[in-house]
C-alpha cells in the first residue's frame, strides 16, 4: 500500500490496534477516537475490512454467535501494524512541523513584533 491512509482506515487499524475486535465494537471505537466526527455505516465497515484483508492488514480471529447472530472478530496483522506505525508516524512529523509553524507565527504576531 502506498501513499497515505484515509482517516477512517487509518483508524479501522487503530482500533484493532490492541486487541481484536468484531464490527459493533469497531464503529464504536473510530466514533471514539474521532470524537464522533467519523461513523462508519455497516456497508461502509465491512468493504473496509475485506479490502483491508485482501491487502493483508487484517484478518479474522474468531466467530460466536450472540444472541442468534454471528459475531465476526478481525485483528491486526503484523503487516497492518508496522502500516498503522508508520502513518501515526507521518502523522505525528506532519503535526509536529504545524505546531512548530503556529508557535512561529505566534510570536511574529505579538505585540512589538515585527510583522513579516
Amino acid at each position: 500500500m502506498t501513499g497515505p491512509l484515509q482517516e477512517p482506515t487509518f483508524l479501522i487499524l487503530a482500533a484493532l490496534a490492541e486487541e481484536p475486535a468484531h464490527g459493533y465494537g469497531i464503529t464504536q471505537s473510530v466514533a471514539a477516537m474521532s470524537d464522533n466526527r467519523v461513523r462508519l455505516r455497516p456497508g461502509t465497515l465491512y468493504g473496509a475490512l475485506d479490502r483491508l484483508t485482501e491487502q493483508g492488514l487484517v484478518e479474522p480471529d474468531r466467530e460466536e454467535v450472540v444472541d442468534g447472530r454471528l459475531r465476526r472478530y478481525y485483528r491486526l496483522t503484523d503487516s497492518g501494524a508496522t502500516l498503522l506505525t508508520e502513518e501515526a508516524q507521518r502523522l505525528a512529523g506532519n503535526a509536529k512541523v504545524a505546531m512548530a509553524g503556529l508557535r512561529r507565527r505566534s510570536r511574529a504576531t505579538k505585540p512589538g513584533a515585527a510583522n513579516a
